[in-house]
């Protein structure tokens, strides 16, 4: 078993608040950095709607303060935030996607001074105060990257939904070529689904042809009804251990405690109740559309590489429990409150 999953299971971990104070502190650094103007930009109240606002995709109408409007220390403090709520690798995958922007823009052969594709257009955006007694959240959000947090009283409540794409998945030239930044999560899918017998496989395989998007895409709630694919019960013990560990992949792009606390709800919640579904090509590499989702009673985690001929990857986390902090969270706020506050 898993190791994290079997300290679970003999119960060596118990339900802990998951500390935030020094998301709290970051948070409170930050904003102490910005000009009154810009920290009209970056702060809304916590029960505004666009505080639901989930979009991946190039835009220039988003809420929030950009990375190019930032001075150096600015943007070093932004990046500590982030580092209060993702791991390390997840800290670099954000700004490698970030930089693949760049790639983008030489391959479209856009004008230097096109902003279609810039790294600098990922916004940073603060609901509520962020206070030790405080209900409050945050979202860092641009093309390809989009994690929404919710945290309550020093203790991180949500992270999700959680985004990460990348386009080129593969760089094919340039001086970045042969990067790809979701390797993991393109290979720990193909190990898994290559490790089924024929029989098996024809269970994990809901369709021939890979959907065009995942599927969730940027909805307020995220639900598949019918998941199909085959179950955790059906796996052998080795492919077991293979979709726990596709599991902690995606989990673990939060920092350890947060993600600990993530996976042991997943246990509670019945690991015999984790499906794991394919559509789309079973070969891998450019021209080859696939698609993967991992379904449970908590968790919808989605792959998707269809776009680009195949070299085009979205991956996204939703907590069917706590996407955006949860409805029982927005009510704590509400009663703190008194009254509703008018949204910006």
């Amino acid at each position: 078993m898993h190791r994290f999953f079997l300290l679970v299971a003999i119960g060596l971990l118990s339900r802990l608040p998951i500390a935030a104070q020094d998301m709290v502190s970051k948070a409170q650094q930050f904003i102490r950095l910005l000009s009154a103007t810009q920290q009209a930009q970056t702060c809304y109240p916590f029960d505004t709607g666009e505080r639901y606002h989930f979009s991946y995709i190039p835009r220039d109408d988003r809420k929030g303060i950009a990375v190019n409007e930032l001075t150096a220390t600015q943007r070093k403090a932004l990046f500590a935030l982030l580092n209060t709520a993702l791991s390390t690798e997840t800290v670099k995958k954000v700004n490698d996607i970030m930089q693949l922007d760049l790639v983008l823009k030489g391959l479209e052969h856009r004008a230097e001074n096109d902003h279609y594709r810039d790294p600098g257009k990922y916004y940073l955006t603060i609901f509520g105060i962020p206070a030790a007694n405080t209900v409050w959240g945050w979202r860092f959000e641009g093309h390809h990257v989009a994690f929404n947090f919710s945290g309550d009283r020093n203790e991180l409540v949500a992270g999700t939904p959680g985004f990460l794409g990348a386009n080129p998945a593969i760089v094919l030239e340039g001086p970045q070529k042969s990067q790809q930044v979701l390797r993991a999560e393109t290979e720990q899918g193909f190990n898994l689904l290559r490790s089924l017998s024929p029989e098996n496989q024809q269970k994990a395989v809901i369709a021939a042809n890979a959907p065009g998007e995942i599927i969730t895409g940027a909805a307020r709630q995220a639900m598949i009804n019918h998941p199909g694919g085959i179950r955790y019960t059906e796996l052998n013990p080795a492919q077991q251990q293979l979709l726990l560990g596709l599991v902690s992949l995606y989990v673990h792009r939060f920092t350890k405690l947060f993600a600990d606390q993530m996976l042991k709800d997943i246990q509670q919640a019945g690991l015999d109740s984790l499906r794991f579904s394919w559509a789309g090509s079973t070969e891998k590499g450019l021209g080859h559309p696939c698609y993967y989702r991992i379904q449970g009673p908590t968790l919808i985690i989605e792959y998707d590489n269809t776009q680009n001929n195949a070299n085009h990857v979205h991956t996204v986390v939703r907590d069917l429990k706590n996407d955006f902090g949860g409805d029982q969270l927005l009510e704590h706020y509400k009663a703190d409150h008194g009254v509703q506050e008018a949204g910006k």
